[in-house]
């Protein structure tokens, strides 16, 4: 895929004015698209312990939800670079922005069916959308300027994702978790427990419906403004042949590394709720806990500020290595203690997660030149770390708690530590070692 320049751009002698407000009107969709997809992705963690408390799960059933959702990028990321390949960047975004509505949509039907099965599948279909809209996104942004600025733009734009991981949590657990700490299920009759059950769904429905109605306006924004950007697409070109980068040693483990990140990030971030609900941590409400959930995401958002300079001074694979250690410590410090010190560790995580994607991916990509590309969508591929991990940690914590399950998140950042020590040199220093 090859991008020209945004339509209406000035030709040698011409005035660029016109030119530079595409592209700036451009930048801002892609920031709306990385606000969205990170916002709606957040929304797991408050639906995981209603969908919890309305089926009475198992914490490993109850993180198939997560399961459900990233299994998506394993399925949909290639074939979505396939479509990126046919029909360019704009129109794409719209099928993934469509897919999301739909997503939403089946969110009617699962109500409807009592069945939590039903829930997933809504999931899925959503979380494919949000597949297709972030293939579309990483690249996009990179695109729209100067080669030499695509990293700071790269970090704004995931600045936006953070800020959307930080607000929708907040009122999602305001909407969706509010009844959960005034209902005991043991105490309704079957009748009245059904009735809960549908009431409580509806609560859920109405959440996913308003967002449905906000991404069909999104898509119709984009599709009216498809032809700002001017594309030339090949169709022909193969979506298999990424496969045989991972013959590389240092993106093989890079991507491994991405798997694991993700794993860990969704994995922590799916336990928060009820971590912080045990008596011995901070015993709090279902949505006083929810409440704090954005202040794990919220942490990433600073965090991301903090890394951009940070990143500039030091070696990444140097920081990056800290900031495993740094996670897997505060995981142990938060499994070994009780009371505001065990919550409060669990939640700075988040600040730690900050810059450990972009550092994963750049360092996974160094020197690939014109097979970048290609490298970005197998990495993403490796996003369903975030299906695989956190049911693992589920299976942990139904079988020896909570607190011992936190380990599975841990062994993942000490992978990643490892990395980034093995990647701290240029890719070229190690070769010629």
């Amino acid at each position: 895929m090859q991008i020209g320049q945004p339509a209406g751009t000035a030709q040698p002698g011409g005035t660029a004015t016109h030119a530079n407000t595409q592209v700036a009107s451009l930048r801002v969709f892609v920031f709306a698209l990385f606000f969205i997809f990170g916002g709606i992705t957040s929304l797991n963690d408050v639906i995981i312990p209603k969908l919890k408390d309305l089926f009475t799960l198992s914490y490993a059933q109850a993180m198939l939800v997560q399961s459900a959702f990233f299994a998506a990028y394993f399925i949909v990321s290639l074939p979505a670079a396939a479509i990126v390949q046919r029909i360019g960047y704009m129109r794409t975004a719209v099928v993934g922005l469509l897919t999301m509505t739909a997503g939403c949509l089946l969110f009617i039907p699962a109500a409807a069916s009592g069945m939590f099965v039903t829930f997933l599948l809504a999931l899925f279909v959503l979380a494919a959308g949000i597949t297709i809209v972030q293939v579309v996104a990483n690249p996009l942004i990179s695109m729209l300027g100067a080669p030499a600025t695509a990293s700071s733009r790269l970090t704004f734009a995931q600045a936006f994702n953070s800020l959307g991981t930080t607000v929708f949590p907040y009122v999602g657990a305001i909407l969706i978790l509010g009844s959960l700490a005034h209902v005991d299920q043991a105490t309704l009759s079957a009748d009245a427990l059904a009735a809960y059950r549908a009431a409580e769904s509806q609560v859920v429905v109405h959440t996913y419906l308003g967002l449905a109605v906000a991404l069909a306006v999104v898509a119709l924004l984009v599709w009216i403004n498809r032809k700002k950007l001017v594309e030339h697409p090949h169709p022909d070109s193969s979506m298999w042949s990424a496969f045989d980068l991972l013959k590389q040693p240092r993106f093989a483990f890079g991507t491994l590394c991405i798997f694991l990140y993700v794993g860990a990030e969704v994995a922590v971030g799916s336990l928060i709720v009820n971590y912080l609900m045990q008596h011995d941590v901070l015993g709090l409400g279902a949505e006083a806990a929810g409440k704090h959930v954005p202040l794990y995401w919220g942490g990433a958002m600073v965090g991301r500020f903090l890394g951009a300079y940070v990143l500039r001074v030091c070696s990444p694979g140097k920081v990056l290595a800290g900031a495993g250690a740094v996670a897997a410590l505060l995981l142990l410090v938060s499994a070994t203690t009780q009371g505001a010190t065990s919550g409060w560790a669990l939640l700075a995580i988040g600040l730690v997660n900050s810059i450990m994607f972009p550092t994963i991916f750049t360092l996974a990509s160094e020197g690939l030149g014109e097979r970048a590309a290609e490298g970005s969508g197998l990495i993403c591929v490796a996003i369903v770390g975030g299906a695989i991990v956190p049911l693992i940690t589920g299976y942990a914590a139904d079988a020896a708690g909570l607190r011992l399950a936190l380990a599975v998140p841990a062994l993942c950042y000490l992978v990643i530590l490892a990395f980034g020590w093995y990647a701290r040199r240029p890719q070229q220093q190690q070769q010629q070692q």
